[in-house]
């Protein structure tokens, strides 16, 4: 055990250091599952960490983490890739696998309510314990198992969510319905994320500082499963609430905490996530005065 909590102490520090040691402008809303109508800019490239530290009933603690590197190709396109691990107590740290994502948003314009088409590819084995999303009948149970186990599970997956997301005076609210399938034979499985949150004063005070109160965002979310199409219910399902913190920190850099609570049986007792973000402008201007430099 004191070996697994070593290696999980040196991987979190590495992935601190990495980002700290960096400088840029990162995005300001919070959240760890819900997705609100923000694209990243053209030709930028954000670089954002999701830790979740849980424990599953009949299973040990265990930390995972998504890294995502999210770029955007055009004004209304943004593509993401996700490069997800975990480490579990008295167990391993493995790789659990990658995902790539692309987010389009049909109509430019600000509206009272702002779509998003989100498509998804899942590459990932069943060790994986990120938990960016709840669908079907997804439980604690799938998480309890030994990871020489649960890495045997491979999943080929596609997800497809509809985000709608609204800018209401200083609150962002959004809702995302999400509808995924195993490219096998399984059914499609459903769930959805809803979040909210404002800056704690929506006024800047054009200060140069750490506490000022806009630089802190503050909100809440909730999500869960919502059966399949054999059985489109919400029983026997997991939900959690989980209120959030976003703090904007000198040189570009975010940090994001939440504490996560399950409201079923089928939920994990509790989960904490800690984020990073960091933004890189006009990356994709910078790559192609390389290529145009070396030619």
């Amino acid at each position: 055990m004191l070996m697994a909590v070593r290696r999980a102490s040196l991987f979190w520090a590495i992935c601190l250091f990495c980002i700290l040691a960096l400088a840029g402008r990162a995005q300001e809303k919070p959240y760890f599952v819900t997705y609100s109508q923000d694209l990243e800019e053209p030709g930028n490239l954000e670089l954002e960490t999701k830790s979740a530290l849980l424990r599953p009933d009949g299973g040990n603690r265990g930390g995972a983490m998504a890294m995502e590197l999210e770029y955007g190709t055009r004004a209304w396109w943004t593509t993401e890739l996700y490069l997800d691990g975990q480490t579990t107590a008295q167990d391993s740290t493995v790789f659990t696998g990658w995902r790539l994502e692309n987010r389009i948003r049909p109509l430019m314009r600000e509206m009272a309510v702002n779509p998003v088409i989100y498509v998804e590819y899942e590459n990932t084995s069943g060790a994986d314990k990120t938990v960016l999303e709840v669908v079907g009948h997804d439980g604690q149970a799938d998480l309890a198992g030994p990871n020489s186990e649960l890495r045997m599970q491979h999943q080929h997956e596609a997800e497809l969510k509809l985000i709608l997301s609204s800018n209401l005076k200083s609150w962002n609210v959004s809702e995302n319905f999400i509808a995924e399938k195993n490219l096998g034979h399984e059914p499609w499985e459903f769930g959805y994320a809803v979040g909210a949150a404002r800056p704690l004063r929506s006024a800047a005070s054009g200060r140069n500082c750490t506490f000022c109160a806009e630089k802190l965002m503050a909100g809440v979310e909730a999500y869960g499963g919502l059966g399949d199409t054999s059985s489109l219910t919400l029983r026997d399902t997991s939900h959690y609430i989980a209120p959030l913190v976003g703090w904007q920190l000198p040189k570009g850099v975010r940090l994001s905490f939440s504490p996560g609570f399950g409201l079923t049986a089928s939920s994990l007792t509790r989960i904490y996530r800690v984020g990073f973000a960091l933004e890189f402008e006009q990356v994709g201007g910078w790559l192609h005065h390389l290529q145009g430099g070396g030619a």
